[in-house]
């Protein structure tokens, strides 16, 4: 406890930053370790080339996408205080905090996340693009199928694969000319559970 109290006496406007993310004491001090971790040229920013560090993130394909979510356009730093708000859009929503509608929308919630443009806009340009292989703007149905098979492999047979690729074109089409559009693709993800899918158990 001691140690906590340490850590947390080091954060300026600490309790505000509580109150508005939702994360405990315990959880500012883990992000505060990583962040520590990070900023290994103790400057209390971390840059782009920081998350390099993290394994998970420079093995990930779309690893520059994530940590380009962290930065604001022509900004090149970011501090704790940011960090940890952006983190708070990925925590999973807490399904027993009481709703008080006299208090702000947590950060983490469906509403608040769809309302992160940076990250929404990054996940689904990344997504569209892994299927638009030729960079028309489009994504055929040879291209979904092509995606399909590489992801599922022998999960499927290819008349499974087919009837998904039929299907999906189908209801995402819709101004019917056999291919799906970056605004058709953007809205076939509105049904999707933006909770679920922007939701990281990071501090396990």
């Amino acid at each position: 406890m001691g140690s906590t109290n340490s850590t947390l006496s080091k954060i300026p406007n600490v309790e505000e930053l509580m109150q508005e993310t939702g994360f405990t004491p315990a959880h500012i001090v883990r992000l505060y370790d990583r962040f520590e971790a990070l900023d290994k040229e103790k400057t209390g920013h971390l840059r782009p080339q920081d998350f390099g560090a993290i394994n998970r993130l420079a093995m990930n394909p779309i690893g520059d996408r994530i940590i380009g979510a962290f930065f604001s356009p022509g900004q090149e730093t970011v501090d704790f205080h940011s960090f940890v708000r952006i983190l708070a859009h990925f925590r999973p929503a807490d399904k027993k905090r009481p709703k008080d509608p006299s208090m702000p929308e947590p950060v983490n919630s469906r509403t608040s996340k769809l309302k992160y443009p940076p990250l929404v806009f990054s996940l689904i340009s990344v997504a569209f693009q892994l299927y638009d292989q030729d960079k028309d703007g489009k994504i055929s149905r040879a291209e979904l199928l092509q995606v399909l098979r590489s992801m599922l492999e022998m999960q499927v047979t290819e008349e499974q694969l087919e009837s998904i690729a039929d299907r999906t074109i189908q209801e995402a089409d819709l101004d019917k000319d056999d291919a799906i559009s970056f605004e058709e693709f953007r809205k076939s993800l509105e049904k999707v559970n933006i909770d679920h899918k922007m939701s990281i158990r990071f501090l396990r």
